[in-house]
């Protein structure tokens, strides 16, 4: 069964901005979504509009998109306290049963934002304060939500259900077969473009233009789409939208404890574009995750510190901002990106883990243009972006290439390690990885094959590698127990 652990009881009724922090706040209501006495507001639909942000940062949805974006890379290792089920998913032995090929949290924010949808024309005819345009708008947040939810499971599980009514109920969720990889791009397309035409481009103030959805949001998601399907043309408008808007910019890096605190620390600056928002009340998952105050369950991969950023030799003071005391503490590995403060020996105590998740932001832009730009023939331009994003970082020699510029696969690949340095833990790598495999009817395999002979343990390297050149191992398996409620499902053909 596609869990539905929201519309029952966790509808957000209002949205109010704290007068201390500016961030969201919930307040959950005595009882059920969907009744006739409540889709007859603006307010309302407003509400219900929140309920699709709140679902997003609540049920552990954001630790879920660490772990499958990350954990199978090669940015991340696990310590003695993870569990079976994420250490399995490093050593390749993944099984219908492990916890993370459970897509319930995204089908419940799916969920919420069919909801919207299919209620929220309905408060029109009940209020007659509420315009065309104001729904519209709403409308699109959840349609462009709806298509971020299905661009994630499209990329973890390939073929999955679209679920488009709204249900009340677990018992009353339609029983659905899988829709082929074409079907869910279509729709999550179909999504977008309904989207880009109404949502607004600010709400009027900087928390709510980096917390909610607006048409630069949508504009970076159809960029990701695009380039995941190897539309490169249309990647390149899209971003170039975003670009020739002058309304983000990358956040200064003379200063690596200002940049710091700007980009991460603080969070909703002018780079940003999508944050999932955290404060004081609503705290993120990342203090018990990578916290060295606790048992935690991830570090940063000695590659990360030793290779990926390198060293100047001939100026041990100069380092690329991005590593030691910026996304990652050297000396224990600890992922910094998440839990630190801008003094290196102080990590955020637990009541103040609430760092921003970044979703997209303009560096993320430029390099998804620079890729879609090296597979155009446009080879010296996209290695101009990618010095614009090294400039900025202080990135030192030792790190740099020096691709032909019409060698689109050595520049996409150089690409591809500046998006390790640059989104280091960010939930990106692993999808880096297969959406660069992939491409041309994966022609570079190697990629995902290379980077698996490098973080395999020795005892499981050969048959590791066994398995992830079989592509379809590349995708997550169906969780059993959804298996077993909905006998539409079929398993995906590697598990079978």
């Amino acid at each position: 069964m596609i869990r539905n652990t929201i519309i029952k009881a966790t509808l957000i009724v209002t949205l109010v901005m704290a007068s201390s922090c500016n961030k969201w706040l919930e307040l959950k209501p005595q009882d059920g979504l969907v009744r006739e006495d409540f889709w007859k507001t603006k307010e309302q639909l407003q509400s219900a509009v929140v309920g699709c942000y709140a679902s997003m940062v609540s049920g552990g949805q954001v630790a879920n998109l660490f772990i499958w974006g990350e954990i199978r890379a090669d940015m991340i290792t696990l310590t003695t306290n993870a569990s079976v089920d994420e250490t399995s998913l490093t050593n390749g032995e993944i099984l219908s049963t492990n916890a993370f090929s459970d897509w319930g949290t995204l089908y419940s924010t799916i969920n919420y934002c069919n909801t919207v949808i299919q209620y929220g024309p309905g408060v029109i005819s009940n209020d007659n304060t509420l315009t065309q345009a104001q729904l519209d708008a709403y409308l699109s947040e959840a349609y462009s939500i709806r298509a971020l939810m299905y661009f994630y499971l499209l990329r973890i599980w390939g073929e999955v259900p679209l679920q488009l009514k709204a249900s009340s109920s677990d018992s009353k969720i339609e029983q659905l077969p899988k829709s082929t990889k074409e079907q869910v791009y279509a729709q999550i397309l179909s999504d977008l473009d309904f989207a880009v035409k109404y949502i607004p481009f600010t709400y009027g103030s900087q928390a709510m233009d980096k917390g909610r959805m607006t048409r630069y949001g949508v504009y970076a998601l159809q960029a990701d789409v695009y380039l995941w399907n190897e539309k490169y043309a249309e990647c390149i408008t899209a971003c170039n939208a975003i670009i020739n808007s002058a309304k983000f910019g990358l956040i200064d890096g003379s200063s690596q404890s200002n940049w710091f605190n700007t980009l991460v620390f603080v969070g909703n600056s002018n780079e940003s574009i999508f944050e999932l928002q955290y404060d004081s009340q609503i705290l993120n998952p990342f203090y018990a995750m990578f916290s060295p105050a606790t048992t935690r369950r991830y570090l940063a991969a000695s590659r990360v510190t030793d290779n990926m950023y390198g060293i100047d030799t001939s100026d041990p003071n100069k380092k690329d901002i991005r590593s030691d005391a910026g996304f990652v503490r050297a000396s224990d590995f600890t992922i910094w990106k998440w839990i630190g403060t801008n003094d290196l020996t102080i990590t955020r105590a637990q009541p103040d883990s609430y760092a921003h998740w970044m979703v997209y932001r303009l560096a993320d832009v430029l390099l998804l243009k620079a890729e879609a730009l090296a597979w155009t023939s446009k080879g010296a331009e996209a290695l101009a972006l990618v010095k614009t994003i090294r400039t900025r970082a202080g990135a030192v020699s030792a790190s740099e290439e020096s691709p032909d510029p019409s060698n689109a696969q050595d520049i996409s690949d150089y690409i591809l390690r500046e998006r390790g340095r640059e989104f280091a833990f960010e939930g990106k790598r692993w999808f880096d990885y297969l959406r660069n495999a992939k491409r041309n009817n994966y022609a570079h395999l190697d990629l995902i094959t290379s980077m698996i002979a490098d973080i395999a343990p020795p005892n499981r390297q050969q048959s590791m590698i066994s398995k992830y050149r079989d592509v379809r191992s590349h995708y997550m398996p169906i969780f059993l127990n959804e298996l077993n409620t909905d006998k539409q499902l079929v398993q995906n053909p590697f598990y079978q």
